[in-house]
């Protein structure tokens, strides 16, 4: 029984990490096509690290940062896990963002940044 959950533990384990390299692999092809890249943690967490180039708009100030930009502007969120920018993600489509997309964590970003 133990071997039976421990396999199924790692096939969900990588499942999510495939999941996870298809979110952050587009949010890169996004970046690359001229995406706004946002990282929606707190100023804290941003200052910690971040993906260079972006800019922080944490989740809190989302309803107001976002108030200049074109609705059809390509934007890639980020955050620490992918739940926040997820919020966000959300947040922007409910208010007619139309090109939105989670990029998830910020070491899923990180990992799958593309080497130029």
């Amino acid at each position: 029984m133990k071997i039976k959950a421990g396999l199924c533990l790692l096939l969900a384990m990588a499942s999510f990490n495939s999941v996870a390299s298809e979110r952050s692999d587009k949010a890169w092809e996004l970046v690359d096509h001229g995406a706004l890249l946002i990282d929606v943690r707190t100023p804290n967490e941003f200052n910690q690290g971040h993906v260079k180039g972006a800019a922080n708009l944490p989740l809190n100030t989302v309803n107001t940062a976002f108030a200049d930009i074109d609705k059809n502007t390509p934007i890639v969120v980020y955050c620490r896990s992918g739940n926040r920018s997820g919020k966000a993600m959300s947040y922007l489509q409910q208010e007619g963002f139309t090109q939105v997309h989670n990029g998830g964590g910020l070491d899923e970003m990180l990992s799958s940044q593309p080497t130029k």
